[in-house]
């Protein structure tokens, strides 16, 4: 198994991806998701808190960056794990909250990075709605943010064989198989 993280550092390192970092001009910071940082570091021995900065870092300029707290591993919860945000429990789960909110207000960021898709729902459309939030006006996927300083320039038929190579190395390093078109 391969995760978003690992495969995006993958394709940006090896330039199979191009990313212009001029193209988003807003402050931005990094929200640690508890599967992925605090649980992933117990359950795995490690995690994607360093990972998931390298990547928001190759998509914006570093100087836009705002640190949320001083160690990712200490980060606090959105509040909408563990179910919470499909649960009935709106009002238990926004006053816990408040100090996802807090924090975002506090770094003065304009758009947050949240790879996880409860942690995404509760940050951009949960949490603005009862707190004040700062200057915080959109959250964003990990995959959304590269997808927005994604370099699209056409490929020469060299280019477009290599990336061809490239992909079915890939899906036979992560036991792809696709079925054959009639």
């Amino acid at each position: 198994m391969v995760s978003i993280f690992d495969l995006l550092k993958e394709y940006i390192e090896s330039g199979r991806i191009k990313l212009d970092k001029s193209k988003i001009h807003h402050t931005y910071t990094v929200h640690d998701p508890c599967n992925y940082v605090r649980k992933s570091q117990i359950a795995f021995g490690d995690n994607y808190g360093e990972l998931s900065r390298w990547v928001a870092k190759q998509c914006i300029d570093e100087s836009l960056y705002r640190e949320m707290c001083e160690d990712y591993m200490n980060n606090f919860c959105c509040g909408a794990g563990g179910g919470a945000w499909a649960m009935p429990y709106d009002e238990e789960r926004l006053a816990y909250g408040k100090v996802k909110a807090d924090q975002i207000k506090d770094t003065g960021a304009e758009i947050v990075i949240a790879p996880c898709h409860n942690c995404r729902d509760q940050i951009m459309k949960g949490l603005p709605k009862v707190h004040d939030m700062g200057n915080y006006h959109e959250t964003l996927y990990t995959w959304e943010l590269v997808a927005k300083a994604l370099v699209i320039e056409p490929w020469s038929q060299e280019e477009i064989d290599k990336a061809h190579a490239e992909r079915d190395a890939q899906f036979e390093r992560d036991g792809v198989e696709l079925e054959e078109e009639e």
